[in-house]
């Protein structure tokens, strides 16, 4: 599993303007599968994504597809982790 950590190193302003294409591709991503959760962070500073996909390579050439990656919005901090404990209800996510 995959935790991506955007952080915006434009004004939000910037930011505002392409979150229509940033949420369509988001929502693109959810229905391939690719990610799994999102969100903002507060502050609102950037945002998180958890992605399942099964190499690095795989997401960051899922990334690059991103508005905020194309026009330089954000800079993108990539950690792999092994989920192995959850609760019951993310017991989904746990691996071997």
């Amino acid at each position: 599993m995959f935790i991506v950590s955007l952080t915006y190193i434009v004004d939000l302003e910037k930011v505002d303007k392409l979150l229509p294409l940033h949420v369509d591709y988001l929502k693109n991503q959810y229905e391939k599968g690719n990610f799994i959760a999102s969100g903002r962070k507060i502050p609102r500073t950037g945002g998180i994504i958890l992605s399942k996909l099964d190499s690095i390579k795989k997401l960051e050439e899922v990334l690059n597809q991103d508005p905020f990656k194309i026009n330089n919005l954000a800079e993108y901090k990539i950690e792999e982790f092994i989920p192995s404990m959850t609760s019951d209800d993310f017991v989904n996510l746990k691996e071997e």
